[in-house]
């Protein structure tokens, strides 16, 4: 008889494979970090070391968030309301400046525990400090991609630029190879990064082979900016400079026109939606359905806490697709389907990590959640896609396997002593509500 080391059994799977397959009564069989088998109910050829019973509830891929900047949770609500760029520098800014190691490390403790809890388990990251962010994500069994903000202007981790380039190659070097983190190369955004800056940061990207991931027309302020300094879109700015590529993730991408969707399309540059966060700072909507139209690869972020409020891609998702419903008076725009599988296997494919996670496939890595549907707000259940965007919410997730370790069960965190890390979490506001007064 087989023995595997975790069995999930009496669920519907949800293997958002390329035919968005389905499984009723399924089970799914878990191998050290892989996943072995996936298929119908068998209630005799199988053991396990460990054997959860989804209870009838959904198994699907762990959800993937492709942009945030996960320390700022420790600035949830510090400055809400305010446009963009009041609330960057006048706020963000000058906080960040006072930050240390410490602090990123609390933070992205506090927001792992956040995801984990909401069944987010990957996530894309740029930040400061990314050391401690990337081993924050490790101690708490969550997969990764982190890269260190790079700027004009001295930062509070590396100092001047060229340590920030010394700073991120290190990185890179360091963690390769490793299961759960991988790096990239993050230059915060065109209007804070000299023509120099991106140049080689997109020269480092290409000879390590790691993505490049940039804030791209995020605001309008931002199209009026580079076009006032280089008389270019941002778009047609990144183009001249040939820093359009598949490498590239092009986190926002909301300000866009017809020739600069085309580009992005013919680059094979892969986009990150943030919708909240651009609802919340009345940055714009980004044209999705005209970017997937064209083909182009869309994963969804929630961004920071700060611009956000919370790290749930599931109400990330539901707001995603009534956004652009709305905008396009279409109810048909953006359906259910669609948006699952940018918080799953297209959100993979933008990180670049489709061959590891996103999907329930056998030989991928077991990157696993369970939705609790026995709640009044999920039942009856017709249609359990539409459920997932609709309906559910974070709390609604029982369970979490990252890379075959079992991380929460029943709700409660296997790898992070929530208590502790929330009791840090409020010693660290004491001091930012001090940064702010000053």
């Amino acid at each position: 008889m087989q023995q595997y080391d975790i069995i999930i059994k009496n669920g519907t799977i949800l293997t958002m494979d390329s035919r968005n397959s389905v499984i009723e009564s399924g089970q799914l069989c878990v191998q050290g970090d892989i996943i072995d088998r996936v298929g119908a109910l068998d209630h005799g050829s199988f053991e396990a070391r460990k054997l959860i019973d989804a209870k009838g509830g959904l198994i699907l891929p762990g959800l993937v968030n492709g942009h945030t900047h996960a320390a700022m949770s420790l600035f949830r609500g510090l400055a809400d309301d305010l446009p963009l760029m009041n609330w960057l520098n006048n706020y963000i800014f000058p906080a960040e400046g006072r930050m240390d190691a410490d602090f990123v490390y609390t933070g992205t403790l506090l927001a792992c525990a956040e995801m984990i809890m909401s069944g987010t388990t990957t996530f894309c990251d740029m930040y400061l400090f990314e050391d401690q962010v990337a081993q924050a994500a490790f101690l708490s069994g969550m997969r990764c991609l982190a890269g260190e903000v790079l700027y004009d202007f001295t930062s509070p981790n590396y100092g001047e630029i060229e340590k920030g380039f010394e700073y991120t190659e290190s990185l890179i070097l360091k963690w390769r190879g490793n299961p759960l983190v991988s790096i990239a190369v993050e230059p915060h955004s065109l209007f804070t990064c000299s023509p120099d800056l991106l140049t080689r940061a997109n020269e480092l990207a290409l000879h390590h082979n790691v993505p490049l991931i940039i804030h791209v027309a995020e605001t309008l302020y931002e199209i009026a900016e580079v076009k006032k300094s280089y008389g270019k879109t941002p778009i047609e700015h990144l183009d001249s400079l040939g820093l359009l590529g598949p490498h590239l993730i092009a986190d926002h991408a909301v300000h866009l026109n017809e020739e600069e969707i085309r580009l992005i399309a013919e680059k094979g540059v892969r986009i990150i939606h943030n919708p909240e966060s651009n609802m919340k700072l009345a940055s714009g909507i980004a044209p999705i359905p005209d970017l997937q139209s064209c083909g182009v690869t869309v994963g969804i972020g929630t961004d920071g806490c700060a611009s956000n409020n919370n790290l749930d891609l599931f109400t990330e998702m539901d707001m995603a697709a009534k956004l652009h419903k709305v905008k396009a008076m279409d109810p048909t725009v953006m359906d259910a389907v669609t948006v699952l599988r940018m918080a799953t296997i297209e959100g993979a494919k933008a990180l670049g990590l489709a061959g590891i996670t996103g999907s329930l496939e056998e030989g991928k890595r077991a990157d696993v959640i369970i939705i609790d549907t026995n709640k009044p707000h999920l039942t009856p259940m017709y249609n359990p896609v539409s459920h997932l965007v609709y309906a559910a919410r974070g709390n609604d997730v029982s369970h979490s396997i990252i890379n075959g370790r079992l991380v929460m069960e029943d709700r409660k965190l296997l790898t992070i002593d929530i208590k502790d890390v929330m009791e840090q979490a409020k010693e660290k506001s004491m001091a930012v509500r001090g940064w702010v007064r000053d």
